[in-house]
């Protein structure tokens, strides 16, 4: 199938890019740093609950503050993973029209949707990869480094996975009309704006405020990358901790609902469908 044939040649041009391959690099520093920080705060927390026992003082809750560092390495790779996903398919239309390489394709037997269509499942994989990748990393090292290991590991990845899909397809979809490089500035300003009203709503959450709140709601229905990865979140850590910890930047207490979900798969293959629609009537 040709969308096959298109999606496997993305996925090999995508690992061919200086910039996955920076990316890569800085994962893999990411990882180390977090082995070594987890088994820091392994030592330290032992140390500390020695002092504590040594003082008659009951044992601290372990479990409440290994997930609190499983969440933050865990935000970090869905961070990543969204940065990486803008900047690697910012081009996957624009720069290819402004090369005269699609020129070249289009007039042979492949139709325009089979072109983006494959372009979007190669970037998906490669991405996917390395999202599951990095997940294992981190949950890997919780386990082995720090004897704990979270909750619903499978659905939290997936939900990151279904973050980089609204991103992606966001990017492929402004490809078709934008250049590569205002499409970087909208689709990476945007996704800042996910971020910063799922921090609003979090704000809004601990003080009870409506308005603050209602931003955030906006925001994510906008683009709701940062509402998938707070359900993710929330997902990931025992109850135990999400109580203690309370709306935090990287976490919630008020998960969305199943509904949201929905939305964002919708929005996803909105996106992508839309994408295809402009693609076909796009002068090259």
């Amino acid at each position: 199938m040709k969308v096959l044939v298109i999606a496997q040649l993305t996925f090999r041009e995508g690992l061919r890019k200086k910039l996955v391959w920076g990316v890569l690099l800085l994962s893999l520093l990411f990882v180390v740093l977090y082995i070594w920080g987890f088994h820091l705060f392994v030592q330290d927390w032992r140390e500390m609950e020695a002092r504590r026992a040594a003082r008659g003082v009951p044992p601290g809750t372990y479990e409440i503050f290994a997930s609190a560092m499983v969440l933050l390495g865990l935000w970090t790779v869905n961070f990543l993973s969204g940065v990486m996903t803008i900047f690697a398919s910012v081009g996957t239309i624009a720069s290819e029209i402004d090369a005269g390489t699609l020129q070249a394709i289009v007039p042979k037997p492949i139709r325009r949707w089979e072109i983006v269509l494959g372009k979007y499942l190669g970037f998906a994989g490669m991405l996917a990869l390395y999202i599951v990748a990095m997940v294992a990393a981190v949950v890997l090292t919780a386990r082995f480094v720090g004897d704990y290991m979270p909750p619903n590991v499978v659905q939290g990845t997936l939900l990151i996975v279904l973050v980089m899909l609204i991103l992606l397809s966001l990017t492929v979809f402004g490809s078709t009309f934008l250049s590569t490089v205002t499409n970087g500035v909208v689709v990476f300003m945007l996704y800042g704006l996910a971020i910063t009203g799922g921090l609003v709503e979090q704000i809004g959450t601990a003080l009870d405020n409506d308005v603050l709140i209602r931003i955030g709601v906006i925001s994510s229905i906008v683009v709701p990358s940062d509402s998938m990865w707070r359900l993710a979140s929330y997902l990931l850590q025992p109850r135990l901790a999400v109580n203690f910890l309370g709306p935090n930047p990287f976490g919630t207490t008020t998960p969305p609902s199943a509904f949201a979900v929905q939305y964002a798969v919708a929005y996803a293959f909105a996106l992508l469908l839309a994408a295809i629609l402009v693609f076909r009537k796009r002068d090259l």
